[in-house]
């Protein structure tokens, strides 16, 4: 006579890592499934979609550069300038919140620009969905920091390829003011430091 399996060890629990794959996955296998049999209509596809992507260039390598968006402390310090010219941020308790794990939440600027890492490769990309906190509640946007090294210059280089999303239409200026403004401009001033 055997015994009887007990099913309890069978069961894993999914990390926080394959929990959002799965759900990814799951919300693919069901957009797949509604489509079929369906034609699309040309008014059912947008095509005026914003997007901002740009290559920009420091001098620093790649891992330095993603530490300072990955850190709270560091970004912290970066954007402490334009935090304290812009009141706000600088006023709050925690003007700045980062996780270090993929799934992990973010929060910059006193709460003014919230979202999710969506992945993190050390040293190499940053994927997070990212919102503005005066859009519409549930609207999130792609960005996404790809670092490669640069140039055999003076010192190292990074290239970023930066690339941002799916926001809403009309806000592709203001936008891309506001990463000169906020990121970029911060950024140079705190690596020549």
């Amino acid at each position: 006579m055997t015994a009887p399996v007990d099913p309890a060890p069978m069961l894993q629990i999914p990390t926080r890592r394959q929990a959002i794959v799965n759900a990814a996955l799951a919300i693919g296998v069901l957009g797949t499934i509604s489509n079929i049999g369906a034609t699309a209509v040309p008014e059912d596809i947008s095509r005026n979609a914003e997007a901002i992507h740009q290559e920009l260039v420091f001098k620093a390598n790649r891992k330095r550069i993603y530490e300072i968006f990955t850190s709270t402390a560091q970004f912290d310090t970066m954007t402490h300038d334009i935090q304290t010219k812009e009141g706000g941020g600088s006023s709050a308790p925690h003007p700045t919140e980062i996780s270090h794990d993929a799934g992990g939440a973010f929060s910059l600027f006193g709460g003014r620009i919230v979202g999710r890492h969506l992945e993190l490769v050390p040293g190499e990309r940053i994927v997070q969905a990212w919102r503005v906190a005066y859009w519409d509640p549930g609207v999130f946007s792609i960005v996404r920091f790809d670092f490669t090294e640069h140039g055999a210059g003076q010192g190292p280089e990074t290239k970023l390829l930066f690339a941002h999303t799916g926001f809403p239409q009309g806000d592709a200026e203001n936008l891309l003011h506001g990463w000169k403004l906020h990121y970029w401009e911060p950024l140079e001033k705190f690596l020549a430091s």
